[in-house]
């Protein structure tokens, strides 16, 4: 058995994932995003039985994955989940086209209409990129005045994603929000991501803290996963007064901070569940 990882870089998550399939006795071929190379219309990749895809770049991830797709190698997250996770707006129509609660999000494509929407929604507001992650580039609009600054500064700094104006309502979240990590089937591990800040990334300096799995949370989260197709992936999720609602998906999610509040082997998981689907594969037609 021999397992492609798919990476940018390697990071702490990427090093436990190494380290599990050694110790489970599985072959990792480690292929670096910088150093591929495609031509098309020929197959020309390492022999492998899956790949793992934790890169950081979106773009190099999606394409690549697509390829191996047309090529018939299984990947964990396929093509189409990881280029809807990777969109903030694909991500929320898959959601509310499958009845996940959301947060109320509106688009706009200029700043006089986002004016509008953001008035709709009424202060204050939160504006993203609709791509992106660690929680950058998020901002807090309270009123008008940083309204306008806030889209003039997009306007005329920021690339073709930025004048995709993404304003989602804000709410006050009790100091943290929830992370649920999914894989397969199973949510296997929560945590709490807590701070001072609106932000609560922990790449942002959020700390980590245990939080019991609920029926609740396991259902939204699986419901979140399958909505948009994800095998493996962390499913953010916020208290709001009307109950649990997913803010976003993240199919190369580190886990570095969740990995200290749960006894569940979570790099280990991740293996025997990549092994189990190259099994199924072999045996069963890899859907386009």
């Amino acid at each position: 058995m021999k397992i492609g990882v798919l990476l940018s870089r390697i990071r702490i998550e990427e090093k436990l994932i190494f380290k599990a399939a050694e110790r489970l006795g599985v072959d990792i071929v480690r292929i670096d995003d910088r150093d591929l190379i495609f031509d098309l219309g020929k197959k020309d990749f390492p022999e492998v039985d899956i790949v793992l895809d934790r890169g950081l770049v979106h773009s190099r991830a999606e394409y690549t994955l697509r390829i191996l797709e047309s090529w018939g190698i299984p990947t964990v997250n396929s093509y189409k989940a990881t280029i809807t996770c990777d969109n903030k707006f694909l991500t929320n129509m898959a959601l509310i086209e499958h009845g996940v609660p959301t947060l109320r999000t509106m688009l706009a494509y200029t700043p006089e209409s986002a004016i509008e929407a953001i008035e709709r929604l009424g202060y204050p507001v939160v504006l993203k990129p609709n791509t992106g992650s660690w929680g950058r580039l998020l901002a807090k609009i309270n009123d008008r005045d940083a309204a306008e600054a806030v889209l003039e500064h997009k306007e005329i700094l920021g690339s073709y994603h930025h004048s995709i104006f993404y304003i989602q309502e804000y709410v006050q979240k009790p100091g943290r929000d929830i992370r649920a990590f999914v894989i397969g089937d199973s949510v296997i591990a929560a945590s709490y991501r807590q701070s001072d800040h609106w932000i609560t990334n922990t790449a942002r300096g959020g700390i980590s803290a245990p939080c019991p799995i609920t029926p609740e949370i396991e259902d939204l989260a699986l419901r979140a996963a399958n909505a948009v197709g994800a095998e493996i992936a962390g499913v953010d999720i916020i208290e709001t007064p009307e109950g649990y609602k997913v803010i976003e998906i993240n199919v190369g999610a580190e886990f570095h901070g969740l990995i200290e509040t749960t006894d569940r082997d979570i790099p280990g998981e991740i293996i025997s569940y990549l092994v189990s689907k190259a099994h199924k594969s072999t045996v069963e037609p890899v859907a386009s």
